[in-house]
């Protein structure tokens, strides 16, 4: 037998060996394609992760945000019913100083136009129908000579003797309304402020909902980036915004 291989016996292993140079560069190519296929899952996986993520801090937030803003609406309705009840009551005292002043002039009226007369019948029965507080005044004013002393007050109501309880008791009312009134407005601004920040988060909620929709990594990363912005404003809005009312 000759020593060495026949011409196709060599033509067969050249065919054989390139058979497997052939399999092993498919399988490199596989296992490339598979390496690069594996990359964009793993970042597909944490984009998912990261709008989940961001959805479930908004849910919350949002959640607080409207209960803020409910709370701080109770307390500023609240306020101003406070502030307009206050104010009726202190017209009601107002317009019962505004009567009795006007009974003290007429009965004052009635003095005078018997003390011109020289009636003094008259002027005891003007005088009985005083007022306790006015009648106070009224000897006190006539003790000033008010018919000769030309710097005397001009009437019993402008001695410091005649007091109104219920001048004092509007001016009280009235302050106490304007207290209510400036508390409800300040409630009714913040939470003004809560569902303004509300509404950023609606819109972060928007921006992470269609981000998924995009089959572009960019689009999508450019749209959880701009919602990751508007929810560190958003946060920082409701760490610095009052604290709603218990």
């Amino acid at each position: 037998m000759p020593e060495g291989l026949s011409p196709s016996e060599v033509g067969k292993e050249i065919a054989e060996h390139r058979h497997k140079a052939e399999e092993e560069e498919k399988e490199q190519e596989q296992e490339q394609r598979k390496e690069s296929a594996a990359e964009p899952k793993g970042q597909e996986r944490w984009l998912t992760i990261t709008e989940a993520v961001l959805l479930a801090v908004v849910a919350i937030l949002a959640a607080w945000s409207g209960f803020a803003s409910a709370k701080w609406s109770t307390h500023s309705s609240l306020s101003l019913a406070k502030a307009s009840a206050a104010r009726t009551e202190a017209n009601r005292a107002a317009y019962e100083a505004a009567n009795l002043q006007s009974f003290d002039s007429t009965m004052f009226d009635a003095w005078f136009t018997a003390y011109v007369a020289h009636d003094k019948a008259a002027m005891r029965v003007a005088e009985a129908r005083f007022r306790p507080i006015y009648l106070a005044a009224f000897k006190a004013w006539l003790a000033t000579d008010p018919f000769t002393n030309p710097n005397a007050p001009k009437g019993p109501s402008y001695m410091p003797q005649y007091k109104l309880p219920q001048l004092a008791e509007s001016a009280k009312l009235d302050a106490k309304a304007n207290t209510y009134y400036t508390l409800g407005e300040q409630a009714g601004s913040n939470a003004d402020g809560y569902v303004r920040t509300t509404v950023y988060l609606a819109t972060v909620l928007f921006l992470v909902g269609i981000s998924g929709h995009f089959k572009v990594r960019a689009a999508r990363l450019g749209l959880i980036s701009i919602a990751g912005v508007i929810l560190v404003f958003s946060v920082i809005s409701l760490i610095l915004a009052p604290k709603p009312p218990v």
